[in-house]
């Protein structure tokens, strides 16, 4: 599974940490640039400074130019040799995605390390921002976030009024998991309209039960396109729930919902196309039914 919800799950559970001394501060312009997530990697590229980028993660393939770039490994297993052997002066780490211990572990290689923070919409204009200081690309970078933010601010215009549609997010079946109101994916789908069902869970991507998501009854059921096998095939049985009764089971692109880069903004109308099927069937139902 590419790094997504179960791997933010699963970096929050980790607890070892490493002392560290303290990280040299950026002086100049980043030149030779280490990315330890795909979404970082993308905006580096966003900002135009893609080729500085002299190592990334084994998920870094987007643009076609970043599958060219040296692997490190992921956001749980890096070389931390080749890391080095690579003389990157900037490392950046995804701030709720790379486990603290491996964080620690740059810092205490005397890296410089900086955290890029993406749990809401809004952040991604941030992190661009961001980037720009670092890369010295600042007017690009300026370019790309009011881009994205007007294409944002747009959409929820188009969509203030939708109907309110209850969802399900499904990150995967075996074992099935889901998000909660925290996340990025749930913002996406409160500007369309939607409302997840389990908003109210503590953790970001949550483990749930097959009962709970048949308690809570969901109109519509989500899942990303990372998944070979029939993500749905574990609903189709039961038949009274509600999204298998409309029909109302889509599958979308997840690199595109679940990496915090400009590309959310397809992702964002993706979603809200898909949801207003959703209420197309709905209301086709309500009809049938002489409601």
């Amino acid at each position: 599974m590419k790094l997504h919800g179960v791997a933010l799950a699963a970096a929050a559970a980790l607890a070892a940490t490493i002392p560290a001394p303290a990280t040299p501060q950026q002086s100049r312009p980043a030149q030779r640039i280490v990315s330890l997530a795909p979404n970082l990697t993308e905006l580096v590229f966003t900002v135009g400074a893609g080729d500085r980028l002299v190592g990334a993660d084994v998920f870094s393939d987007f643009p076609a130019e970043a599958q060219n770039i040296p692997r490190v490994g992921d956001a749980f297993q890096v070389d931390y040799e080749r890391v080095l052997a690579l003389e990157p002066d900037l490392v950046l780490v995804w701030d709720t995605g790379t486990p603290e211990p491996v964080i620690e572990k740059l810092k205490h290689l005397g890296l410089n390390v900086e955290r890029i923070s993406t749990t809401q919409l809004g952040d991604i204009a941030l992190a661009l921002r961001r980037v720009g200081e670092l890369t010295g690309t600042r007017a690009t970078a300026e370019h790309a976030a009011l881009a994205y933010s007007t294409a944002i601010e747009q959409l929820k215009l188009e969509h203030a009024t939708d109907a309110p549609i209850s969802v399900f997010y499904q990150i995967s079946s075996t074992p099935l998991y889901t998000i909660n109101g925290r996340h990025l994916i749930s913002e996406m789908l409160a500007l369309c309209g939607g409302r997840n069902v389990f908003a109210d869970l503590e953790q970001l991507a949550p483990p749930v039960s097959l009962e709970a998501v048949l308690e809570r009854n969901p109109e519509t059921i989500l899942a990303g396109d990372d998944v070979r096998d029939d993500p749905f095939a574990i609903w189709r049985p039961w038949r009274n729930l509600r999204a298998v009764e409309l029909g109302n089971l889509y599958v979308l692109k997840v690199d595109r919902i679940a990496r915090a880069t400009t590309r959310i903004v397809a992702g964002a109308e993706e979603v809200c196309e898909v949801l207003n099927r959703a209420r197309e069937r709905r209301l086709g139902k309500q009809a049938a039914d002489g409601h």
